[in-house]
């Protein structure tokens, strides 16, 4: 540790070098105290230290946080592996590093900032601040950036990447997580996420530029430099003008007497579906007036996922109740997730899964681009993608209509890739989506979408009503048209890493070693994939044809009975993560039955994969 760790530090503490008597320790808090300028954090170490809290101190700096489904993700404090000030640096001057290594241009195409509103007063630490700092360490370096002057819904990031032809973009947002955590994610040139080999490589310059710069702390650049610019009204403009390309109904929408109610779940989202609703002939949706303005404690609901269902749509669901709307939409707080709740005839709440509005998605955009595709249209290059935890709906549909289908791995960085290579081979992708809740319709964005897919959503209710059909009745003639597919997905909370490893090394050494399981209770296995290890037994040479990722856990058993069921690990949360579905052919309607079957496979694969009790695993909450 250098001359002058200690300084500015409380008189009481330890002096330099003998600060915890742990020299790796010693020399991460040294580095803390010098090089953080911000004084809630920097106090958050320093209390820390006077306490003898070594423990914290050495998971707080003594390691750092890696790119996962979404970017960096963390909680908001001090620490080298939290989100603070100090580490958007960090990050942001690896960033530089790396784009001055991959693009000549990077002086010239400039890059993009966007955030949203998450933040916390007891580090001073916000998503505006942090895009600021962001902004700063490139400015100082003399590239241009497009830094948003509000907040943005995520979706218009990637967006404006590819409209600004920048190299690269950074969004400051923890998107659905709880409100202690944000989160930096990053978009390479064509607009999609980046994987790998971008974000390995971007680590290593992190790592390389630890020290801030002389002038990566000065934030009034934002406010001073030339380089300094504002897309907002331009991005906003041309994103509402690609909106057009997926309205197919304007005349109706105009005419309908449907009301909608739109929460935005105290997020971004409220100004930018007012306008997408607008575009697409709506009259504006009815906001819920507690959730319509931005509050990074998401003071009225236990979580800001919308995900989780009719226990966080409350108060949307009441409103529509009182203002007789029959269709509600939920955007998560950076916009970018979609939840539908529909008023059902017997006065109950149906609120879709994912995968049931992928259904209703995937339908209605094949049969508007059958009924507005040019004479010459070949169905053949046609595609629609989803993750391979999702429903396998868009399959069946694929399979029958005659267009193609392709699975990706988890996130939806590896979908926005797979649509890049596709239209860049002249096939055009319809329809794209993950099961928790997060769809593209079209590809003028490559990212999941709330803004869109909700004014989607409202022009296919519009369009059903007419023919006196609801949602789900309409989810339910798909489901009969191409067969049933009857899905759970559910987690459970682990905080233990080890814990979680043993569990996945289990099943991968379960009769005796390097053996995996033959049958799962009273269910016999087909075929197993183990997307962390390339393995798959239902290939001949045994390997996966999706890529292998050894960073996280995922294994899929496909059963003789039709039942397709993935366990895997959270990229973003503390969770393991169950997926089970299954896959009817249209001829066996008896849902009730499938129903039966799905809920005996789902108990027997907690009870004898999981094992809960014993591995004190947490439920998922109702």
């Amino acid at each position: 540790m250098g001359d002058g760790a200690g300084e500015d530090m409380n008189s009481n503490l330890p002096c330099a070098p003998y600060l915890t008597g742990d020299p790796q320790l010693d020399t991460a808090v040294g580095q803390w105290l010098r090089w953080d300028k911000n004084p809630k954090t920097k106090e958050q170490i320093e209390n820390l230290l006077r306490n003898g809290m070594n423990k914290e101190l050495r998971d707080r700096l003594c390691c750092r946080m890696t790119f996962g489904t979404a970017g960096l993700r963390s909680a908001m404090g001090a620490g080298f592996c939290y989100i603070n000030d100090l580490t958007v640096i960090q990050s942001t001057q690896g960033m530089y590093k790396y784009l001055e290594r991959c693009f000549s241009d990077l002086k010239q195409r400039g890059f993009v900032v966007g955030y949203d509103t998450r933040g916390q007063v007891t580090s001073s630490c916000s998503s505006q601040r942090l895009a600021k700092l962001t902004a700063a360490v490139l400015l100082s370096k003399g590239v241009p950036v497009y830094l948003f002057s509000r907040y943005v819904p995520t979706p218009f990031v990637p967006y404006a990447v590819q409209e600004l032809k920048a190299v690269a973009g950074v969004m400051i947002t923890a998107s659905h997580n709880r409100k202690e955590d944000n989160g930096y994610k990053v978009y390479w040139e064509t607009g999609a996420q980046i994987t790998s080999p971008h974000d390995k490589e971007i680590l290593k310059c992190i790592e390389e530029s630890v020290e801030p710069w002389i002038d990566s702390w000065n934030e009034n650049l934002v406010d001073t430099s030339p380089l300094k610019r504002d897309p907002l009204q331009d991005i906003c403009t041309r994103y509402m003008e690609d909106l057009k390309k997926i309205c197919f109904h304007r005349e109706l929408n105009l005419q309908t007497s449907l009301k909608f109610v739109h929460t935005s779940f105290h997020g971004v989202g409220h100004d930018y579906v007012q306008l997408a609703f607008k575009v697409f002939g709506f009259k504006p949706p009815i906001p819920v007036p507690e959730q319509q303005d931005p509050d990074p404690d998401f003071s009225t609901v236990k979580c800001p996922n919308p995900e989780e269902g009719e226990s966080v749509l409350e108060l949307s669901l009441r409103l529509a109740e009182k203002e007789n709307a029959r269709v509600v939409v939920a955007t998560d707080p950076d916009a970018d997730r979609l939840a539908v709740a529909e008023l059902q005839g017997d006065g109950r709440w149906k609120v879709f899964t994912g995968n049931e509005l992928a259904a209703l998605f995937g339908w209605w955009m094949f049969d508007c681009w059958k009924e507005n595709k040019s004479q010459n249209a070949d169905v053949k290059n046609i595609y629609m993608l989803a993750t391979t935890v999702s429903s396998k709906i868009l399959k069946a549909i694929a399979h029958k209509e005659g267009f193609q289908f392709e699975e990706t791995l988890p996130g939806f960085k590896w979908i926005g890739s797979r649509i890049k290579e596709l239209m860049e081979n002249g096939k055009e992708v319809l329809f794209s989506f993950e099961e928790s809740i997060g769809f593209l319709c079209g590809t003028f964005v490559l990212d999941k979408d709330g803004v869109s897919a909700a004014a989607v959503v409202a022009e296919m209710a519009a369009y059903l009503e007419t023919r006196n059909l609801t949602l789900a009745q309409q989810l339910t003639k798909v489901y009969e048209r191409y067969g049933y597919h009857i899905s759970k997905t559910s987690y459970f909370l682990c905080y233990d890493p080890p814990t979680i490893k043993n569990i996945f090394e289990r099943l991968r050494n379960f009769h005796s070693p390097k053996e995996y399981p033959k049958y799962c209770g009273a269910f016999d296995i087909l075929h197993i994939r183990d997307i962390t290890t390339g393995y798959d037994s239902s290939q001949l040479n045994q390997k996966s044809v999706l890529p292998m990722s050894k960073n996280s856990q995922m294994i899929t058993f496909t059963f003789q009975n039709g039942c397709v069921a993935t366990l895997r690990t959270s990229g973003t949360e503390p969770k393991i993560k169950y997926y089970a579905e299954m896959c009817a052919s249209p001829d066996q309607s008896d849902t009730a039955l499938l129903e039966e079957e799905l809920k005996k496979l789902i108990d027997a694969l907690i009870e004898n994969f999981l094992e809960p009790s014993k591995n004190g695993l947490i439920w998922r909450s109702a």
